[in-house]
């Protein structure tokens, strides 16, 4: 209940700033906060190693402190997509154009190989959800990017393995490119399970496609501050 409150208080009290808005909405009786990026307005950054030290910045404000030294305020942040013991992204992972991890194309072994896995990626203003096997065949040349799995919502449906009456309940976080041409990274509220967290991003948000980023250690922040608990291999943020 505690991280609940924390989360529905950040997202009630974050103004919107330069298009980004984070809000809460509610399905089936779990509140989530959905942070929304117009990337026309919003600058999305992925961010993994501090440029300096080459050491990953895995807490929010390592990187606060980081982008504060250039001039930039940090407006929102989350975790990005599942690593690999060594605080590495475990799938592919691109900064300013540049791959610093390659794509992973495993079919076995947790969440992230539960096929179809994809990456969100983006390119300018433009932004995306591809299944993995479709992105590198894609001319698709990212700005940013990040793989992970599994894909909750391809097209419009549901991944093939999610159950209504599935009984792994866990925090969630994801991210959508919704129909309006928006990114909208969610957070769960209370742990659900896989079908109704994508149904929320199909039928509540309207995102066709949706890429699972991670579970329980998901966190986000804003200017009033987080509840990150734990490190991370790869932060968004929005900052201006």
């Amino acid at each position: 209940m505690k991280r609940l409150s924390f989360w529905l208080g950040l997202g009630l009290s974050a103004s919107a700033a330069q298009g980004l808005s984070i809000n809460t909405v509610s399905l089936a009786g779990v509140a989530y906060t959905v942070a929304t990026v117009d990337l026309k307005q919003d600058r999305l950054q992925l961010h993994w190693q501090n440029p300096t030290t080459r050491a990953p910045y895995t807490t929010f404000e390592q990187l606060r402190a980081r982008l504060t030294k250039e001039g930039r305020t940090v407006l929102f942040a989350t975790n990005s997509g599942i690593y690999a013991p060594g605080l590495k992204p475990l799938g592919l992972h691109i900064e300013q154009g540049r791959m610093l991890v390659p794509l992973n194309r495993a079919q076995r072994g947790g969440n992230f190989a539960l096929v179809p896995n994809g990456v969100f990626w983006v390119a300018g203003p433009r932004a995306g959800v591809s299944e993995t096997s479709a992105f590198a065949r894609s001319s698709i040349r990212p700005t940013y990017a990040t793989q992970s799995g599994p894909l909750l919502v391809q097209a419009g449906r549901l991944h093939p393995a999610f159950r209504k009456s599935g009984t792994s309940f866990k925090v969630r976080s994801g991210v959508g490119v919704c129909t309006d041409g928006r990114v909208r990274f969610v957070i769960s509220g209370a742990p659900v399970n896989f079908y109704t967290f994508a149904v929320l991003f199909r039928d509540k948000l309207r995102c066709p496609d949706a890429l699972y980023l991670d579970g329980s250690i998901s966190a986000f922040a804003t200017a009033r501050g987080s509840n990150q608990l734990a490190p991370f291999a790869g932060i968004w943020s929005v900052s201006r």
